[in-house]
């Protein structure tokens, strides 16, 4: 896998965090944070892989978030990273009606974050995208469709459609990215915090 360096950086970054999470767990398997920070690596790690691979490393990741939210159920952090690892799932998913259950369980996840925590932004954000993530869905879907009718047909026409299909395309991807980046985010906060020493008792 030929990757720029800051992929790398970030694939060996997750990578670590897994690890270090999974050592943690052995210590301490009821640890609600480190639960969230391995669920979050895991989702993280899904983008560097492929088909298979990428869907059993989302699963994963919706297990240990779902452990963590056992316990402790109002972590909303937890909860919008579930959220986004059942949004990543449905994007996976190429039958629509069995996508729609992965989207609408990420936006009733979506909705508890924000209830847990209605000053957060990024939840409410979330939330408003996934309200659009089923038509986007439907949307890539047909592309891929005529895009696959498209490379059966050697015809000229069809192959001078093709870049826009492909940039078309893309945008699932970019939407992946996006909610990948954000749970990055807070996986990659989450560790600081477990670093940084405890404030000096006054």
């Amino acid at each position: 896998m030929d990757l720029p360096q800051n992929e790398l950086d970030r694939l060996v970054f997750f990578e670590h965090a897994r690890k270090a999470a999974e050592a943690a767990y052995a210590k301490n398997p009821l640890d609600a944070d480190n639960l969230t920070r391995w669920g979050g690596a895991l989702l993280e790690l899904s983008s560097f892989q492929n088909g298979t691979d990428s869907v059993k490393m989302v699963e994963d990741a919706v297990s240990k978030l779902e452990e963590a939210l056992e316990v402790n159920p109002s972590k909303h952090d937890t909860m919008w990273c579930l959220g986004n690892a059942y949004t990543s799932h449905a994007f996976y998913i190429p039958d629509h009606q069995a996508a729609t259950v992965y989207f609408d369980k990420a936006a009733q996840c979506f909705r508890q974050a924000v209830e847990l925590d209605p000053e957060n932004e990024i939840y409410h954000k979330s939330l408003e995208l996934s309200s659009k993530a089923p038509e986007l869905h439907l949307e890539l879907q047909r592309q891929m469709a005529t895009q696959q009718q498209a490379s059966h047909g050697a015809t000229s026409a069809s192959s001078m459609k093709t870049p826009k299909k492909k940039k078309n395309g893309d945008l699932k991807y970019d939407i992946l990215g996006w909610v990948i980046l954000a749970v990055g985010i807070v996986v990659w906060v989450g560790m600081a915090k477990s670093h940084v020493p405890p404030p000096p008792s006054s």
